[in-house]
């Protein structure tokens, strides 16, 4: 039996879709917060050339950025209850939902090992050199100087990482997640009209990435306020907005002042 497509089932798996939307932001909170202190404790020791701890943090960040996310689920999901088992702990009996967000928190800890190290090299090492001459601590320098300019510079693949997470959230449904790409595959194979419902899916999702990217670049523009003096004013949309010539005039009071002529 075939099944043409009809656009009210767009609109009518829309609401269906958004009841699981708690739990995939759910994913996405306990992944970027897991990533977060995994990140900072695996770029410290690159960033401090600590022995031993340098090579397995590279191994580490090597790992989980040349491998798909969908095999480290499995590999986590599947892989460590058996490691453990050696061990004589038992965890067969941990919801699969600690196992998604520990795994795809490791791997957000990967990406945001490298934007922090990236973002602490980034900074000019002579406004370091200058903070210690005015008599800062290491702590002070840190705090003071080094880290606002780092944020600023990170905040944007920051950004980037949490949509991406966002949209590595539909894997959770192959291992039995039941958030929206999981309600999705149910609601097409119950209606069989599976274009609907990730239409629907799609317009979600895209909704949601826009909104996070309009929050998170109200908070990139906050930390780099110091960098824009001189840029040209833009709306919410992230556009330029020019000045009008006799607003600029005014404010730059070329109307008071004498403009000199040259003769040929």
């Amino acid at each position: 039996m075939e099944y043409g497509f009809d656009i009210a089932y767009v609109y009518k798996y829309v609401p269906k879709l958004l009841s699981t939307l708690d739990l995939t932001l759910l994913i996405v909170a306990g992944a970027i917060g897991t990533g977060l202190i995994i990140g900072l404790l695996v770029a410290l020791p690159r960033l401090y050339h600590v022995p031993v701890l340098r090579q397995l943090s590279q191994v580490y960040v090597s790992f989980f950025r040349g491998t798909p996310v969908l095999i480290q689920l499995f590999l986590f999901y599947y892989g460590l209850p058996e490691i453990l088992k050696l061990i004589y702990i038992d965890v067969t009996k941990v919801p699969v939902l600690y196992f998604v967000i520990l795994t795809l928190g490791l791997h957000a800890g990967a990406f945001i090992s490298e934007t922090i190290r990236g973002a602490v090299i980034a900074v000019n090492r002579g406004q370091v050199e200058a903070a210690y001459a005015v008599g800062m601590t290491g702590y002070q320098a840190f705090t003071r100087i080094i880290l606002p300019q780092a944020l600023a510079i990170a905040v944007p693949v920051f950004s980037n990482l949490v949509i991406a997470m966002l949209k590595e959230t539909s894997l959770a449904f192959t291992l039995g997640v039941m958030e929206m790409t999981g309600k999705a595959q149910s609601l097409g194979a119950l209606s069989q009209h599976f274009l609907e419902t990730y239409l629907s899916l799609a317009i979600i999702y895209l909704i949601i990435s826009i909104l996070l990217e309009r929050i998170l670049l109200v908070v990139e523009r906050r930390l780099q306020r110091h960098m824009r003096r001189d840029t040209p004013n833009r709306n919410w949309l992230g556009i330029r907005r020019w000045l009008p010539l006799r607003r600029l005039t005014q404010e730059l009071n070329l109307d008071k002042k004498e403009v000199p002529h040259y003769e040929a």
